[in-house]
This record gives structure tokens, C-alpha cells and sequence, in this order.
């Protein structure tokens, strides 16, 4: 009997493959997110820019020579001059002016000795002028440190002027015939120096004058020796004075015709308005700015630098590269009318068979004044037929007008908004706030305008 041979071979039957639906979606969704990732890596890239308030102001610094009525006091006698009055303060006429004696006079006794301890009061207007300068102080407005010695030296100066005053008046009173005091003719500001501009006119100023190379002050102090005849002080009897300043051919062209304008006075950083005329001369263009304020502010100047503010504009502040210019329809508001039902505001588009079929667009622009409206042309095909509604009025788009504007990214899309420029500088522009088709605080916009186009996604 033959036994059969056995095998361990067992027969499987082949598995049918079948399709993962989870799998084929993971698959797409890693396909897109490689081709963004490389599209976004690749791709240009819109920075973006955040619109502030802001302000550009325009400014030319120059010195200037200030011209006055002056008049100089000569000595009527030889002797040593002391002074009544601080320099800088208002004088009366019949007032005492100054004195003078065979000798030197000697202030350091009789109850009013300048060197004695500061009264509480004095030491408390030092202390706040102090204080005031140190929690203002600046680094790029050194000239702060100028205006406090000026201040200091003035409370000290007033108060060694009081303690002289004094002195001199028990002086005369005594019926010294050694001390002589002499009265002011005229009253205003009296300045103990001279320097020889204090009876120019405003037809004798040169550039050479104004350039304050060769100008030398004379000062006359207290206890100095002075003959019949020497300048001991002047007076200042108006208080309206002027200031003359150079300008180049530039700057005088442009200020040509320009009857006022803003300055700001660098010594103190004051500002005031003047009187403006431009005089064009041989020796070269002449700046006169006539002010009826301040003048003892700047008694004791012949020179003053200033700042001749030629534009302060305040508005939205966007750099200049985001602006751009585009093209669009110009249609009369009339043709505009809202559809069916709805408050979407658009135009009527006439078709071949005579019926108007309405289109919704978005208004870029409005002029009031002239009764227009702006229209984007790329919404529109060429040469369309916009119909008036309620009337057999047409009008074919074909009349284009530029708009300067910049794109809004606040949505994620380029939408172009127009900008009115109110005043520039090298990067910035200053733009109308408030406008209904234009830009407000805290907008997002692209920093490089032509970098975008309407409508485009911006990540």
C-alpha cells in the first residue's frame, strides 16, 4: 500500500487592494501646504505700514541783524559813570539814568552790600529756575544752558542793581557836589553799549553787515571813566523793531509775495508772527521781518538766530513710497443709483437690445464741487454704455483722470484709497485725515505701493 505524501503548503487567496480616502486627503493638504510654503518663501513679500498722526515742519535757520530806533546819550561831563537802572528795563522821563563822580564810588557798605546772603525769596526763584532746566534740559537744545546763566545772572544782577540804587540815592540826597545824577530825556529801554548800528536804516543794510564778521560792542560798566562827549548809554524808543536776514536766490523766489510769516527765536525758542518783504539788491537778497512785540524780550541783542517756519502741517503721516497714482473713469454722480432692493450703490450698463442691466461698483472718489465721481475701470468693460436713471441720457466711459492714492491691506486684499498731500518732506508725506475715501488713524497700508495691484492678497 503506497501512503500519500503530505506538505505544510497552505493556498492563500490574493487581497484586494482598496482606497484609503483619509490618506488621499492627508495627501492633498501636505501637496498645498508645500506649494504655499514655497510660494510664500519665493514669492515677493508687501510689508506693511501703519498710519499714524504726525506732523512735518519746515524750517530755515538764519541769523539776522536787528534794526531799531536807538538813540545814543553822550556824557555831559568827565567822571566816573554808575548806573540807576538794570540794563534792559523800561526808564521814565525825568528818571535817573546814571551818575557821575570825581572818584570811584565804593558800594560794599552803607546797608546794601550785594555780596550779603540771598533773601529766602531770591534763593527760592534760583532754586525753581534750577529745577525747571534740569527736569527740561535736552541735548540737542544746548542753548537751554545759556538761557539759565542769563536768568541766574539777572536774579543776581537785579539784586546787586537794588543795592546800588540805593546807594546812589542816599548819595544824592546828601547834597554831595561830587556825585551828579542825570535824568533820562525820553522814556524807553536803556542798554549800556554802543556799537555803531544805532542809526542804520533799513536801506543801509549790506550782507556784509548781516554776516557779523567785524562787529566789535562797546560796553561801558559801572565805575569806568568816561569824557564829555563818550557814549554811556542809549535808549530804545519803540517798540517796534526789525530783523534783516540774507536769503539765496532760491528761498527769496519762493518767499517772493509772502506778506507774513512764523519764526521761532532759537535764544528762548519763542515764536511769533511778522511782517515779511523780500528786497533784491546788488550786493544780494534781503529778508526783512518786522515785529511789533518782544522787543525788550531782545533789547540787549544786535543779532538774533532764528527759524523761519515755512510749513507746520499736521495730518497722517505715510512714507512716500506707498503712494501711487491710478487710473480711473470720471462719470457725473447722476448715473449712480442703487439696485433693486438693495443699498448697494452702482450704475446702470445699457445692453444691445436697449434695457440696463445694473452693476454694483465702489466709489474711489468724490468731487463735490464739480458733481463727479472716480470709477474703477477695471470692473468695467471697454467702451460700456452707462444709461441715467429715469432718462434716455447715455454716456460712454472713455474720459480718464489720475488719482494719487496708496493700498489698503486692513482685509488681507489690496483696496486702493486716495490721498490728499498736504505738505512733504524727503520721505514722508502729511495727508488729509478724515476723508470718506481716504485713510484714518491706525490703517495698515503697503509700505512699497507698486508692489501690489487692487484686489490682491496679502499675507
Amino acid at each position: 500500500m503506497v501512503k500519500k505524501k503530505t506538505t505544510n503548503v497552505t493556498a492563500f487567496r490574493r487581497k484586494k487592494w482598496n482606497l484609503n480616502i483619509g490618506v488621499v486627503i492627508f495627501g492633498v493638504v501636505f501637496i498645498y501646504l508645500v506649494i504655499t510654503v514655497l510660494l510664500y518663501l519665493t514669492g515677493s513679500h508687501v510689508t506693511a505700514y501703519e498710519v499714524r498722526e504726525g506732523s512735518i515742519l519746515k524750517d530755515n535757520a538764519y541769523t539776522g541783524l536787528i534794526i531799531r530806533s536807538e538813540t545814543v546819550i553822550l556824557a555831559e561831563a568827565e567822571g566816573y559813570v554808575n548806573y540807576f537802572a538794570p540794563e534792559g528795563s523800561k526808564v521814565g522821563a525825568k528818571t535817573y539814568v546814571y551818575s557821575l563822580s570825581s572818584q570811584k564810588l565804593d558800594f560794599s557798605s552803607g546797608g546794601g552790600d550785594a555780596s550779603a546772603e540771598l533773601s529766602p525769596e531770591e534763593e527760592e526763584t534760583l532754586l525753581i529756575r534750577m529745577q525747571d532746566f534740569a527736569e527740561n534740559f535736552q541735548d540737542g537744545r544746548f542753548s537751554d544752558v545759556y538761557s539759565l546763566k542769563n536768568n541766574l545772572d539777572f536774579i543776581l544782577e537785579n539784586r546787586s542793581n537794588q543795592s546800588r540804587q540805593t546807594r546812589l540815592k542816599e548819595l544824592l540826597s546828601s547834597d554831595q557836589k561830587d556825585v551828579k545824577g542825570y535824568r533820562a530825556g525820553e522814556p524807553g529801554v536803556v542798554i549800556y553799549s554802543t556799537d555803531g548800528y544805532e542809526n542804520i536804516a533799513a536801506s543801509d543794510v549790506t550782507c556784509e553787515m548781516i554776516s557779523n564778521r567785524k562787529y566789535e560792542p562797546s560796553d561801558v560798566e559801572n565805575n569806568s571813566m568816561v569824557k564829555p562827549g563818550d557814549p554811556v548809554y542809549k535808549v530804545i524808543t519803540d517798540d517796534t523793531w526789525s530783523l534783516a536776514i540774507e536769503l539765496d536766490d532760491e528761498t527769496a523766489q519762493q518767499l517772493t509775495g509772502t506778506e507774513q510769516i512764523r519764526v521761532q527765536f532759537l535764544k528762548d525758542h519763542e515764536t511769533g508772527t511778522a511782517d515779511f518783504a523780500v528786497y533784491n539788491t546788488e550786493d544780494g537778497n534781503l529778508g526783512f521781518l518786522t515785529f511789533t512785540s518782544s522787543m525788550v524780550r531782545y533789547a540787549e541783542d544786535r543779532f538774533l538766530d532764528i527759524e523761519l517756519i515755512l510749513e507746520d502741517e499736521s495730518g497722517l503721516k505715510i512714507p512716500k513710497s506707498s503712494v501711487v497714482k491710478k487710473d480711473f473713469y470720471v462719470v457725473p454722480d447722476a448715473y449712480l443709483t442703487q439696485g433693486g432692493d438693495s443699498k448697494e450703490t452702482g450704475v446702470l450698463v445699457a445692453k444691445d437690445n436697449g434695457d440696463a442691466q445694473f452693476k454694483k461698483t465702489d466709489i474711489y472718489y468724490r468731487d463735490n464741487e464739480k458733481g463727479l465721481v472716480y470709477l474703477d475701470p477695471g470692473v468695467f468693460p471697454e467702451n460700456v454704455l452707462l444709461k441715467k436713471t429715469d432718462s434716455d441720457e447715455t454716456l460712454r466711459l472713455r474720459e480718464k483722470k489720475s488719482l494719487r492714492g496708496v493700498y489698503n491691506i486692513n482685509k488681507g486684499y489690496a483696496v486702493f484709497r486716495e490721498v490728499s498731500i498736504l505738505c512733504e518732506s524727503d520721505e514722508y508725506y502729511i495727508v488729509e485725515a478724515g476723508s470718506n475715501y481716504g485713510l484714518a488713524n491706525y490703517d495698515h497700508i503697503a509700505l512699497v505701493g507698486n508692489d501690489v495691484r487692487e484686489n490682491d492678497v496679502v499675507f
